[in-house]
């Protein structure tokens, strides 16, 4: 029997975690596959205060940041623990119940809902297929597999943007392919990616089908105002080239559907507290509405759903 259950082990759900357990609240953190969601594939971490920068591509300040958040929490006695899958919950009544796929149920007085988000896919023809084939979703995982070739990095917010300059680490060009007709990140991104002379543009661009047989070979691209169609050819002597996809993320509500009241994009829908439809039920970071998707932001709403649950154990208790 816990206090706090946390469903999610990213940033939101390991603030919440720090800030229940300082609190004296036996809470756990359940995390599906490895600690630190989106922000332990991020290779550098520069809009987080206090955040260390990673100084080259063997010293990544998102795991490290993200590994400093673990050992905050566990340090106050939160625990966590991994390959706990979540298949089905009961949020009703007083007390909350959480089953695993693994047959583990966690019975808690409070339970905050912080999975978090999936990059969402193109949806192009021929993408699923070539995924981990020169399709990725991830430059830190995968920006090494590109060592002199060309890569196309879809979409032009801040992710797109500096993940695009990282991997010019290792690839010999980066082209950024943006649906509209600027880019979208903040001014200081930009710069830097102006300055970088591997980096280049292509406006008003959408991929329509990616093509290969085993490995990405070409892929046909759109013009979205002339309607125009090209195919690029991977470089003969190359074979192949990288497409990276930062175009936003899909809510990881999927298991809360019919439980929770969500929005129209699936989003959980919370007040300011991060109270949901529930009471008892808490959500925080990506898996809720917001304007701003960062670490940060993350972390804000981990410590406001900590502390609104702290306060609904203690009347429940009592």
């Amino acid at each position: 029997m816990y206090d706090v259950v946390i469903i999610g082990g990213g940033p939101s759900g390991l603030t919440a975690a720090l800030y229940n357990a300082r609190a004296r609240l036996k809470t756990v953190v359940l995390e599906k596959t490895k600690i630190g969601g989106q922000i332990a594939l991020t290779h550098e971490i520069a809009n987080f205060p206090g955040a260390i920068e990673g100084k080259d591509d063997k010293d990544p300040s998102g795991p490290a940041l993200v590994k400093r958040m673990a050992d905050q929490a566990t340090k106050y006695g939160a625990e966590i623990h991994l390959s706990k899958d979540v298949k089905s919950i009961e949020l009703e009544g007083k007390i909350k119940r959480v089953i695993c796929s693994d047959g583990t149920v966690y019975d808690s007085h409070a339970v905050i809902c912080a999975n978090g988000a999936q990059p969402r896919p193109i949806g192009c023809e021929g993408e699923k297929d070539l995924q981990g084939k020169g399709v990725s979703y991830c430059a830190t995982c995968d920006g090494a597999f590109f060592e002199d070739l060309e890569v196309y990095v879809v979409g032009g917010g801040n992710s797109a943007v500096e993940e695009a300059e990282f991997i010019t680490s290792f690839a010999r060009k980066v082209t950024i392919l943006q649906n509209l007709p600027h880019l979208t990140a903040d001014e200081i991104a930009i710069e830097q990616a102006k300055k970088n002379p591997k980096i280049d543009y292509i406006f008003n661009t959408v991929i329509d089908e990616i093509r290969g047989d085993g490995l990405v070979e070409s892929m046909v691209i759109r013009n979205t105002e002339t309607g125009e169609t090209t195919e690029i050819l991977a470089d003969e002597d190359d074979g192949t080239f990288g497409i990276f996809v930062f175009i936003g993320y899909i809510p990881n509500t999927e298991l809360y559907k019919g439980v929770l009241e969500l929005d129209d994009w699936g989003y959980i829908k919370t007040k300011e507290d991060m109270s949901t439809s529930l009471p008892g039920v808490f959500a925080s970071g990506d898996i809720r509405p917001k304007t701003l998707r960062q670490v940060i932001t993350a972390a804000g709403d981990g410590a406001t759903a900590a502390h609104s649950a702290q306060k609904y154990v203690e009347l429940t208790k009592s």
